[in-house]
C-alpha cells in the first residue's frame, strides 16, 4: 500500500490519538510477522478512528465485512459496551485462525461472532438492525455490500467503508483494474445516492462515513 500521508504526519497523528491496546498492538504485529499480505490489517491510527465512530454512535452492534486476523474486530469490540456483538464475516480460514487465538486471549473476545463463507450469503440471512457497518472485503462487491448494508442498517447508524482512495488509484481514467473501477463505482453511487449523507475521510487509503439522511438530527 502507497502511503498517501508522509510517515512523519501518520506517527504525529498517531502519537496524539487514542492508544492501542496491549492486545491489539500484539496481533498487529505477529500479523507483520506471519502474513502474506499484513497490509490488509488497518493498523492503529484507523483502528483509533473506528473504536471512537462506535463510542460515538454508541453502537451495541457492528458488523463487519471483512475480518482478516481480527484487528479491526478486536477495536470494535474494546469500544463496546458489556452486552455489545460483533459479527465478522471472513472467507480466508489462516487469518481466522489467527484472530480466533486472539479473542481467545481476552474476555471481550466473547462479543465478536465469526462467519465464517461469502460475506454476501452472511449478509442475506442476517437481520438487523446494526448500529455500525464496517465494508472491508473484496473491492468487486463493494457497491453490493453497500446496497445490502443499508437494508441493514439502524436508522441513527453508520457505514464505514475503507480503502476508498486505493492507493489513489480512483484518479485514473480509465480505472487500470477491476478493482479500481469498482471503488470508483461504489464512489459515485454513494455520493449520488438521496437517501444518504457521505464524507470521504482522507485517513491511510481513505475510509467513506455514511449515515442516512435525519439519522439522529
Amino acid at each position: 500500500m502507497k502511503s498517501l500521508v508522509s510517515a512523519d504526519i501518520e506517527a504525529y497523528a498517531q502519537a496524539h490519538s487514542m492508544p492501542e491496546s496491549d492486545l491489539c498492538r500484539a496481533l498487529r504485529e505477529e500479523t507483520q510477522r506471519r502474513m502474506e499480505s499484513p497490509q490488509m490489517i488497518v493498523g492503529s491510527l484507523e483502528g483509533a478512528f473506528l473504536k471512537m465512530m462506535a463510542q460515538l454512535v454508541g453502537a451495541k452492534r457492528v458488523l463487519e465485512i471483512g475480518m482478516f486476523t481480527g484487528y479491526s474486530a478486536l477495536c470494535f469490540a474494546e469500544a463496546l459496551p458489556a452486552d455489545g456483538t460483533v459479527v465478522t464475516c471472513e472467507v480466508d480460514e489462516e487469518p481466522a485462525a489467527l484472530a480466533r487465538q486472539y479473542f481467545a486471549r481476552s474476555p471481550i473476545g466473547k462479543k465478536i461472532e465469526v462467519r465464517m463463507g461469502p460475506a454476501l450469503d452472511t449478509m442475506r440471512q442476517l437481520a438487523g438492525p446494526f448500529d455500525l457497518i464496517f465494508i472491508d472485503a473484496d473491492k468487486i462487491n463493494y457497491v453490493n455490500y453497500y446496497r445490502r448494508a443499508l437494508d441493514l442498517l439502524s436508522p441513527t447508524g453508520v457505514i464505514l467503508i475503507d480503502n476508498v482512495l486505493w492507493d489513489g488509484d480512483v484518479l485514473k481514467q480509465p480505472p487500470p483494474d477491476e478493482k479500481t473501477a469498482a471503488i470508483q463505482e461504489l464512489n459515485r453511487a454513494v455520493a449520488a445516492d438521496p437517501r444518504v449523507s457521505a464524507v470521504l475521510v482522507t485517513i491511510r487509503d481513505g475510509v467513506l462515513v455514511v449515515r442516512l439522511k435525519g439519522g439522529g438530527g
